[in-house]
C-alpha cells in the first residue's frame, strides 16, 4: 500500500511537511487520534511503531479495548435500484445478499 505503515494490524498514513522538513502522519481507520513524526524512513516507521505500542499500554493501563481498524462488517450506500439488481440475483444463485457481495468484493480485489 502506498505511503501507508502497517503494524499490528494497524495502518498509519505518511506525509512531508516541506516547511518543517518532516515526515509525519495518523493511525488511520480508527476514531482515535495517534499521530507521529520523524525526520527520516527509519525515524518514521520506529514512531509509528512506538505510537501503537504506546496506544495498546494505555489500552490496557485503563482496561480499555482497543479500536480495530477493520471488523469485518460496513454498510454500503448503494440506492434503491441496486440493492434490489443485488438482491434478485444473490436470491437466483441461492446466496444471500451478504454472501453475494463479498464474492463480488473478493473478485474485484483478486490481484
Amino acid at each position: 500500500m502506498k505511503d501507508m505503515l502497517k503494524y499490528k494490524g494497524y495502518y498509519g498514513s505518511i506525509h512531508f511537511d516541506e516547511e518543517d522538513l518532516i515526515l509525519f502522519g495518523k493511525v488511520e481507520f480508527i476514531k482515535a487520534l495517534i499521530s507521529y513524526e520523524g525526520e527520516s524512513a527509519a525515524e518514521i516507521k520506529k514512531s509509528f511503531e512506538e505510537a501503537i505500542d504506546d496506544y495498546l499500554v494505555m489500552c490496557e493501563k485503563e482496561s480499555l479495548d482497543p479500536e480495530k481498524p477493520f471488523k469485518g462488517t460496513f454498510n454500503v450506500r448503494i440506492g434503491e435500484a441496486l440493492h434490489e439488481r443485488a438482491v434478485i440475483a444473490a436470491t437466483g444463485r441461492g446466496i444471500k445478499l451478504n454472501e453475494f457481495v463479498k464474492q463480488a468484493l473478493e473478485h474485484e480485489l483478486r490481484a
